[in-house]
C-alpha cells in the first residue's frame, strides 16, 4: 500500500525509545550533547530557508566521523547511500509508535490521507461448467470440449454448459480503519469474493450487482491498482531472491503519491514553521526520492514480515533449493505490499505459518489500518483466538450466502439467537466455520426445550437481514455514498505504476539477472553447439569434399541443411524456459505489473545476443572446415542467416509455449512443428517431389526459406563457376535447379527469414496478451473445485 509513504513500510525503524538523532556524545559523535543540539538547530534553519522543491530533496544526514552533513537525497555518494540505508533500516519493536508519529506529522498540518470505502450490493457471480459426466476430465471430454468451444465461437451450436452459482446476492460494506475477517468453510466462495471486490475476478466468471469504491463504479478508475489482491498461490520466479522479487514489484508499481504528500507536507510546514521529527523527514525523504526509494520501503516491509533474515536467499521451486513454504507465503503477501492500493483483499495468507508469525503479520496490518486509514479484508484458514481478536468485523461465508456481516463484537449474539451458542471451550474462528456445517452444527444446539433440526445456509442469511447488524447496512447501502468525499488520491485513474521505459527497464534487467542464474545452461548449450559443429567439420571435413558434380553439390546441400537443424534445435530450450515462467507472467500481467508486449520484447532483446552467439559458433567452426565458399561476404552472409533462423525459431519455440501453456503439450507441438518444418523444407525432397496437397506446407515452411538463402549464398560462388561438358551453366545453378531452388532470389531468404521471426513476435505477443490467465484458474470446474 502506497501513498503515505507505503503504509506498511512507514513502521518499525525506531529502537526503543530513543532515536538516533538524541543520543548523546558517546555515541556516535565525539562532542557533547549542546553543541550536538546546536549544529542541528542551525542546519534545520539552514533548510528551512530552501525552496520547498529543493527541501524536498535535501536531508540532514548524520555521517560517521563527520557529525552532521546536508545531503541530496537524489545525488548520494556510495558513502552517504550506505549511511541513509543504515539510518533508515534501525528496526524495533514499536512499529504503532512510528505510525502514530508519522501520522501526527501529517495532522499538525492538516493533511487527510486517502481511504477506501467499498460497497457490494446484491453481488452474484457464477461460472459455465459441464456436469455430470460430461464434466469428468477425461480424453474424450478435453476433445469434445475443445470442438464445442470452437463450435459455440463460430455460433455453430448452442452452449450446453449449465450455470453454477457462486455468489448469491450478497451485500456489505468494508469501511476504512476496520480490520475484516473473511471466515467460511471450503467451497464458500471466499476466494470468489475477495476477486470480485478487487476487480481481478476472471472472464470465465460471470458478475452481476453493484460493487463501488467511494462511490464510484469499477469503470471510473482502474480498481487492480486501487486495490492490492494477494493470492493464496505463491508464484515466484524461483532463481530470484526474496529482494530482488519484491524489488521488481516496487519498480513496476511505482511510489504511488509518496513524492507528492512529501512536497505539500513540505510546503505546509514551512508555512506553519513547524519542525518534522527529523528521523521521520529523512525516512519520507528517502522512500520518495533517489535510486534508493525502492529499497528504502522494500528494506522496512521484509523486517515488517521477518523476512529480513532471508532477503538474499533464492525463493526456489521442486528443483532449487530455497526459502521454506511459510517463507514463500510472506514473499506473495510482501510483494503486493509495495503497491499503490489503500485496499487490502488477501486471501488465506496464514498457510504454511505458525500462530505465531500469523499474529505478527496480521498484528502489523492491524496497527496501519487503525493509524493509517487502510481497508482490509483478509481471509484466514482457522485463525487462532488471539489473532482472530485482532480483527473489527466479520464476514461468515458459506455455500455462496453471506451468513453475518458486521461488528465482531455481535456474532455471537446472532446466533445465539438462532439457537446456537459457542462453547467456552471453543475458539470463535472454529465455532463460526462449523455451525454452518451439517455434520457439526447439532453440538451447538441450546435450545432444549425444542427438538433440533438442521438450520441450512439460506435461513441464517435471511434472518442476518432481520437481525440489528444487517438492518443498519441495509439502512447504509440505501444512502449512497457522497464522491464529493472520496480523496483525488483514493482511487488511481492511470493503468500502470510506471513509465513504458521504467517498465522496460525492469523488465530488462530481471531477465539479465535470470540468465546469470541460468548461465550454467547457456554455457551447457554453447559447449553442446560447438562439440556438434566439430563433429560436423569433420564429417563434412573439406580435404573429402569436392565441387565436380551436382551429387558433390548435394553433400554441401547436406551439410548446410544439417547446419540449419543444429541451429533450429538449439532453440528448442525456449519451450522448457517460456512454460516455466508463464505462471508468473501471467499473474504479474493481470496485476497490471507490466503489459504483454513489454515482455514479449524484452525476450527478444535479452536472447538476441544469445542467438548471434550460436551463429558466429556454428559458422566460425563449420565454414572453413567444410570449405564452404571462401568469399568472406559470404561467410558474414551465412552467419546472418543462421542468426535470423535461431531468431525465428526461437519466436516460435515461444509462441508454442504460450499458446499451450503446458510444458508437455508444448513439448509435443514443438516437435509436430519441427518434424514437419524439415519433412517440407526443401531438402528431404525438392519442391518439384511435393505433392499439390501439401505444396502449401513447403511455402509457408520458414525451414525452407532458410536452406534456399543458404544455398543460394553458396552455390553462386565463384567455387562454383566451373561448367562441365554436359551443360554449359554453371554447376551451382545445375545444384540449385536438381533441388528445386531459384537462383535468382538472391534475397528472398534475407527478407522472409526476417519476417517469419517478427510475425512468430507478433504472434506470440497476442497470445501473451489474451485476457484467459492461468495464475488463478484454467477453467470454471477447476475453480468450482477450488471454491
Amino acid at each position: 500500500m502506497d501513498d503515505a509513504g507505503e503504509m506498511h513500510a512507514f513502521g518499525r525503524s525506531l529502537r526503543g525509545e530513543s532515536s538516533v538523532w538524541s543520543r548523546g556524545s558517546g555515541d556516535l559523535f565525539p562532542r557533547s550533547s549542546p553543541d550536538y543540539d546546536e549544529e542541528e538547530a542551525l542546519r534545520w534553519a539552514a533548510l528551512e530557508k530552501l525552496p520547498t522543491y529543493d527541501r524536498a530533496r535535501t536531508a540532514v544526514l548524520a555521517m560517521p566521523g563527520e557529525g552532521l552533513k546536508e545531503v541530496n537525497v537524489e545525488k548520494l555518494s556510495a558513502q552517504e547511500k550506505h549511511a541513509l540505508l543504515q539510518l533508515v533500516a534501525w528496526v524495533g519493536d514499536d512499529h504503532e509508535r512510528f505510525l502514530s508519529k508519522f501520522k501526527d506529522r501529517l495532522d499538525r498540518v492538516g493533511i487527510q490521507l486517502p481511504t477506501i470505502e467499498v460497497r457490494y450490493e446484491n453481488l452474484n457471480v457464477e461460472a459455465q461448467a459441464h456436469v455430470g459426466s460430461r464434466g469428468l476430465p477425461t480424453i474424450l471430454n478435453t476433445y469434445a470440449n475443445l470442438l464445442e468451444g470452437l463450435a459455440n465461437a463460430l455460433h455453430l451450436t448452442p452452449n450446453r454448459k449449465q450455470k453454477i452459482p457462486i455468489l448469491h446476492n450478497v451485500s456489505g460494506i468494508i469501511k476504512p480503519h476496520r480490520m475484516t475477517l473473511l471466515l467460511g468453510p471450503p467451497g464458500a466462495g471466499k476466494t470468489s469474493l475477495l476477486l470480485a471486490l478487487a476487480g481481478t475476478l476472471p472472464s470465465s466468471l460471470k458478475m452481476s450487482g453493484d460493487l463501488t469504491y467511494n462511490g464510484h463504479t469499477m469503470d471510473e478508475f482502474v480498481p487492480r491498482r486501487s486495490a492490492a489482491y494477494v493470492s493464496q498461490h505463491d508464484l515466484h520466479m524461483a532463481e530470484l531472491t526474496v529482494r530482488e522479487t519484491v524489488n521488481f514489484s516496487a519498480k513496476c508499481q511505482g511510489i504511488g503519491h509518496r513524492f507528492d504528500l512529501l512536497m505539500e507536507l513540505s510546503r505546509r510546514e514551512k508555512e506553519q514553521h513547524i519542525k518534522p521529527d527529523p528521523e521521520i523527514d529523512i525516512y519520507m525523504k528517502a522512500a520518495a526520492t533517489g535510486d534508493q526509494k525502492a529499497e528504502v520501503v522494500i528494506n522496512h516491509i521484509l523486517k515488517v514480515l521477518g523476512l529480513d533474515i532471508c532477503a538474499d536467499i533464492m525463493i526456489g521451486n521442486n528443483m532449487l533449493r530455497g526459502i521454506s513454504g511459510g517463507q514463500k507465503k510472506r514473499v506473495t503477501t510482501d510483494e503486493m505490499l509495495v503497491t499503490p492500493g489503500r485496499a487490502l483483499f488477501m486471501d488465506e495468507i496464514s498457510t504454511g505459518l505458525d500462530s505465531s508469525t500469523t499474529f505478527q503479520i496480521v498484528n502489523s496490518i492491524r496497527q496501519t489500518i487503525h493509524i493509517i486509514g487502510g481497508t482490509a479484508v483478509i481471509a484466514l484458514l482457522q485463525p487462532a483466538p488471539e489473532t482472530y481478536e485482532l480483527f473489527d468485523d466479520i464476514i461468515l461465508l458459506s455455500d455462496g450466502h453471506v451468513v453475518y456481516n458486521g461488528p465482531r463484537q455481535y456474532v455471537l449474539e446472532f446466533f445465539e439467537i438462532m439457537g446456537f451458542k459457542c462453547p467456552k471451550r471453543k475458539g470463535v474462528a472454529d465455532f463460526l466455520q462449523e455451525v454452518t456445517s451439517i455434520k457439526d452444527q447439532g453440538q451447538y444446539w441450546i435450545n432444549n426445550d425444542e427438538t433440533y433440526r438442521f438450520v441450512p445456509v439460506k435461513e441464517f442469511a435471511e434472518a442476518f437481514q432481520s437481525f440489528h447488524v444487517g438492518q443498519a447496512i441495509r439502512s447504509e447501502l440505501f444512502v449512497p455514498f457522497d464522491k464529493d468525499k472520496s480523496h483525488p488520491a483514493a482511487l488511481k485513474k492511470s493503468q500502470y505504476g510506471a513509465s513504458m521505459k521504467e517498465l522496460l527497464k525492469a523488465n530488462i534487467n530481471r531477465d539479465i539477472l535470470l540468465m546469470k542464474r541460468n548461465s550454467f545452461l547457456y554455457i551447457f548449450k554453447a559447449t553442446q553447439l560447438t562439440l556438434l559443429a566439430i563433429i560436423a567439420m569433420t564429417v563434412f571435413l573439406r580435404i573429402n569434399m569436392h565441387r565436380d558434380s551436382v551429387t558433390d553439390g548435394g553433400i554441401y546441400m547436406g551439410a548446410i541443411f544439417f547446419g540449419i537443424l543444429m541451429i533450429m534445435f538449439n532453440g528448442f530450450a525456449e519451450v522448457g524456459l517460456t512454460t516455466i515462467k508463464l505462471p508468473v507472467f501471467f499473474k504479474q500481467r493481470d496485476l497490471l505489473f507490466f503489459l504483454a508486449w513489454i515482455y514479449s520484447l524484452t525476450s527478444w532483446i535479452i536472447k538476441t545476443p544469445l542467438s548471434l552467439l550460436n551463429a558466429t559458433i556454428w559458422v566460425g567452426i563449420t565454414y572453413y572446415g567444410i570449405g564452404f565458399d571462401p568469399n568472406i561476404q559470404r561467410f558474414f552472409r551465412q552467419l546472418l542467416l543462421l542468426f535470423l533462423v535461431n531468431e525465428a525459431f526461437s519466436g516460435l519455440f515461444r509462441f508454442v509455449a504460450g499458446l499451450a501453456r503446458h510444458h508437455v503439450i508444448a513439448n509435443t507441438i514443438a516437435s509436430f512443428c519441427m518434424l514437419n518444418f524439415m519433412l517440407t523444407g526443401g531438402f528431404v525432397m525438392a519442391r518439384d517431389n511435393v505433392k499439390n496437397l501439401w505444396i502449401w506446407g513447403y511455402w509457408i515452411s520458414p525451414l525452407m526459406y532458410a536452406q534456399n538463402a543458404l544455398s543460394v549464398n553458396e552455390f553462386l560462388g565463384h567455387s562454383w563457376n566451373k561448367t562441365t561438358p554436359s551443360f554449359k551453366r554453371p554447376l551451382g545453378r545445375l545444384v540449385l535447379e536438381s533441388r528445386g531452388i531459384f537462383p535468382n532470389t538472391k534475397c528472398t531468404g534475407l527478407v522472409l527469414v526476417p519476417c517469419s521471426d517478427m510475425c512468430y513476435y507478433l504472434i506470440s505477443y497476442t497470445v501473451f496478451a489474451s485476457h484467459s490467465s492461468i495464475h488463478l484458474t484454467t477453467t470454471s470446474q477447476q475453480y468450482l473445485k477450488k471454491h
